[in-house]
Order: structure tokens, then C-alpha cells, then sequence
């Protein structure tokens, strides 16, 4: 890994184009939406009140030309009247049917819209606002309402809507600004809030796992685990969980890395030496000397597993196993071939069974399959081998194959009855150098069991490891099994290890 800048697009975004510029824009447009359908009733609210009010207006300057009795109003004293009210004219009726009329130079003017305040519905209100608003300059309209001072009455009033659309922009303009400003201070008041509690610790996650991501090994750059209750602390969490786990890994697979590269250097210098060691001790195998001969086999046997070892760690840290050559063949004939060659080092006293069915056939790579029998049979052998020799035996040690057909699935158990697993090497018992129980074991025979069988598909599992012995299940798929199917198997799967 190195530290190169990320790229630009990695950066993040401007204040513009970014979470929190977005935001912004989206609340001042919402709190001006929200303004909008306020502002609609309230300027249909205002053009009625306002109509109210020249009403009463209108019902005050007729009420003033019925106390000058039956005298004729001159025009004058008319147009001072109805001027004083707003009104071109006023028409008033009482409860018991008598009528006052006050026209200007006794002209009725014409209408272009009559409106009765008594049933107004505020759809029909709003429409009527806009109207006004758009095309109320000019107009001369009638309106009719009761009295305010005159309970079972009507008054009709006749005015100009000149004065009422004034009224009216002026009032919108005085609701535009409070708007921008009630704006203004709702999306800060959003937008800081959010700011602080979502979009800063969102900012300093992405911002710590772009600088995770340039050197993941680099412990100082796994973010710090928050207190936070929420889905933010959760997610910080994790995410130290997740970054803290990754370093481990790459750190593990680096030292890995670096144990390959030495051991491949050193492989084949160590090797002749080994060789060498091997032809003197056959030779000093041959010789007559008792204490020669009691000794030489022993080391003969330290030499073949200082080999085998090697040989085992150089094999798993390639890159890769090859894929598996899939045929079609009987298990048990396999099964023969991996007994006779475990059992050449087994002692007398451990007895080998092949309980694997004749007429059983698998769909696997042979080589592969043999592998991974031979690791577990051998496992199995040393196992008793160390309690026989430990005296912990008081019965016949016995080690057996068997397998049977699930479907399309083949399950191989491979069973001893010996001590048992140590409790505390089960939970890692197929990671490599993990699994290691005797001195001078690589710990790899049951992870490069386990791979080999991932890579037909199938699962290796620790079936029972007890007081009673020790169960291994090999579980593999035929070819024609599809990916699904064959993870809905591993699911139901039980004792999975």
C-alpha cells in the first residue's frame, strides 16, 4: 500500500454539490413551499376582511344619509359620503323590507363582478384573490354582506378594486419578506442541526476510510470506536471493528509472505542438507552396532518429517492450488491405496478399517481427494499413536473410513476412537499453523484439507470430538449440483466447523 493522494473524485464534492449544499437547497425550497400554501389563504383571508371592512364602512355612510330624515342629499353631500366609505355606492336592506340607496350623481355604475361574502368557500376565495391580484385595476365590482350593526339585514356595496389589489400587493410583499427571512433562519436552523448531527460525522467516516484505504496497515488510521447510541455510533463501530480486523489480516498475511519468501530462498540449500543427512543415516543403519541400530531409526524418522514439513509449508504458500481435475471412479479402491500407504507407519496396535461401500462412486478430483484422506488418516494415526505410547489406552485403537450418498452430495467420514480434540485448538482447527498438535507439526494438514474440498464446492467439518473419539464429515458436491443448492447444503449443515 502506499500514500498517494486519492483521486479527485475521492476528495469529495464542493459545498455546492455536496450532502450539505444539497440540503440547504432542498430546505429553503421546502420552507418556501410550506410559505406558498400558507400565503394562498392568507391573501384570500386578507381581500375578505378587507371587503368586510369597506362594508361596514358602507353601512355607516348610509346609516349617516337616513338620519338627515326625508331632506334630499345634494350631490355634494353624497360623493363626500360615499368617498368617505370607498364605495361608488351603497344599497341598504332592513329586517323589515325598507331600502336606502346612495348613489353617486344618481348613476348606477356598472359591474364587472358581484361577490357575497355571507357563503364563501376558500377555494373560491383564493381563486377570487388572484383574480384581483392579476386583473383588479380597473374592475368595479359588487359586493353584497350583512350588516355588521344590523342583525337579518343585506347591505350591496359597488367600489373599485383599485384600493383592494393595492392593499393586496402591498400585504404580499410584506408576506414575501417575512418568508425569506422565516426561511433564512428555519434552513440554518435545519441545516446546522443536521450538519452537527449527521453530515460531520458522515464527513469524518468517509474521510477516515480514504485514508484507510492508502495504508490499511497503518493501525493509527482505524477510526476511533464512538459513544454515539445511534445508527452514526453504530456504524463508527463497526467500522472499527471491521478496520482493526482487516489490519490484523493484512499484517498476518504479510509476515506469511515473508516466511514463504524465506523459506523458498532457503529451500534448496536446507533440502540438500537434509538429503545428505538422510544417505549417512541409512548408511549408519546398516552398521552393527546395538546402539546404532536402536537410534538410527529414530532419526531417520525426525529427518523424513523435517523434509515433510518443509515440503508442506513450501506447497501451501502458493498463490493458488490448481483446480481440481474432476473424473468419476470408485471411492473404495482410493480409500485402499490411502490405508496401505498409513498404515506402513502405523504401529500394530492401530487398526485400519475401510468401511467405504464398493459400489459407491464420487465426482472429484482423485488426487485432490487422496490428499485430503491422507491428512486426516495421518492426523488420526499420530493421535493414537502419542495416547498408545502416553498409556492412555484401554482400548483397541481403531481408525475408519466410510462414506455414503446424500443425493447428489458423497459424505466421507473419516472416525477414531482416540481422546479427542483439545478444546482449545477447535475453533481454529482448519487455519493454517493454528492447528498443530504434536512438536515439530506444521499445523497445515487440515487447512490444505479444507481448501482442497472449497474448491470442489463442499465443506469440511468437525462432526464430534470427544471422551469417544474424534468425527471428521467431508461433504462434496457433484458437478451438476447448482451454486444455490450447494450453499443451501452448507447452510443446513449442522456442527459446522
Amino acid at each position: 500500500m502506499t500514500d498517494a493522494a486519492p483521486a479527485d473524485w475521492e476528495k469529495g464534492p464542493g459545498p455546492l454539490r455536496g450532502i450539505s449544499g444539497k440540503l440547504l437547497a432542498m430546505t429553503v425550497i421546502f420552507v418556501m413551499l410550506g410559505e406558498v400554501l400558507i400565503f394562498l389563504p392568507s391573501i384570500a383571508n386578507f381581500r375578505i376582511q378587507w371587503l368586510r371592512g369597506r362594508v361596514a364602512q358602507a353601512e355607516t355612510a348610509a346609516l349617516a344619509a337616513e338620519a338627515a330624515g326625508g331632506r334630499m342629499l345634494s350631490p355634494g353631500l353624497r360623493r363626500e359620503i360615499l368617498d368617505g366609505a370607498g364605495v361608488l355606492a351603497v344599497s341598504l336592506v332592513r329586517p323589515d323590507g325598507r331600502q336606502l340607496t346612495l348613489v353617486r350623481e344618481e348613476v348606477a355604475p356598472v359591474t364587472s363582478a358581484s361577490h357575497d361574502l355571507r357563503d364563501s368557500h376558500w377555494m373560491a376565495a383564493i381563486v377570487d384573490a388572484f383574480a384581483v391580484m392579476l386583473d383588479g385595476g380597473n374592475r368595479v365590482i359588487a359586493v353584497r354582506d350583512a350588516p355588521p350593526n344590523m342583525p337579518g339585514g343585506m347591505i350591496e356595496a359597488v367600489l373599485t378594486e383599485a384600493p383592494l389589489r393595492h392593499a393586496m400587493v402591498r400585504f404580499g410583499i410584506n408576506i414575501l419578506i417575512l418568508s425569506v427571512i422565516l426561511s433564512a433562519i428555519v434552513a440554518g436552523l435545519i441545516y446546522a442541526t443536521l450538519n452537527i448531527m449527521l453530515l460531520r460525522p458522515v464527513k469524518q467516516l468517509t474521510s477516515n476510510m480514504v485514508s484507510f484505504r492508502t495504508n490499511p496497515e497503518d493501525r493509527s488510521r482505524i477510526i476511533a470506536p464512538s459513544t454515539r447510541r445511534d445508527e452514526i455510533g453504530v456504524a463508527a463501530r463497526q467500522l472499527h471493528a471491521m478496520q482493526s480486523e482487516l489490519a490484523t489480516l493484512l499484517q498476518q498475511k504479510t509476515r506469511l509472505a515473508a516466511l514463504g519468501l524465506a523459506a523458498a530462498k532457503v529451500n534448496h540449500d536446507l533440502r540438500n542438507m537434509l538429503s545428505s543427512a538422510q544417505m549417512i543415516s541409512d548408511r549408519l543403519a546398516m552398521a552393527e552396532d546395538p546402539t546404532v541400530k536402536r537410534f538410527a531409526p529414530k532419526l531417520i524418522a525426525s529427518l523424513d518429517r523435517a523434509i515433510s514439513f518443509l515440503t508442506q509449508t513450501l506447497r501451501f504458500g502458493r498463490a493458488e492450488e490448481p483446480p481440481p481435475v474432476r473424473e468419476i471412479f470408485e471411492l473404495r479402491g482410493l480409500a485402499d491405496e490411502v490405508i496401505e500407504s498409513e498404515g506402513l507407519h502405523a504401529t500394530p496396535r492401530i487398526q485400519l478399517c475401510n468401511d467405504v461401500p464398493e459400489d459407491l462412486r464420487i465426482d472429484a478430483g482423485r488426487d485432490q481427494i487422496m490428499r485430503v484422506l491422507t491428512n486426516l488418516l495421518r492426523n488420526a494415526v499420530e493421535a493414537l499413536d502419542g495416547w498408545i505410547t502416553e498409556g492412555g489406552s484401554a482400548r483397541e485403537a481403531r481408525v475408519s473410513l466410510s462414506a455414503r450418498r446424500e443425493g447428489s452430495v458423497t459424505v466421507i467420514m473419516v472416525a477414531d476412537n482416540g481422546p479427542g480434540i483439545p478444546a482449545q485448538l477447535r475453533p481454529r482447527l482448519f487455519e493454517a499453523f493454528q492447528s498443530a498438535a504434536k512438536p515439530g507439526g506444521a499445523g497445515l494438514g487440515l487447512a490444505i484439507a479444507a481448501e482442497l474440498i472449497r474448491a470442489h464446492g463442499g465443506v469440511i467439518l468437525l462432526r464430534d470430538s470427544g471422551s469417544a473419539g474424534t468425527v471428521f464429515e467431508i461433504r462434496v458436491p457433484d458437478r451438476a449440483i447448482a451454486p444455490h443448492r450447494v450453499e443451501r447444503m452448507m447452510r443446513q449443515t449442522p456442527g459446522k466447523t
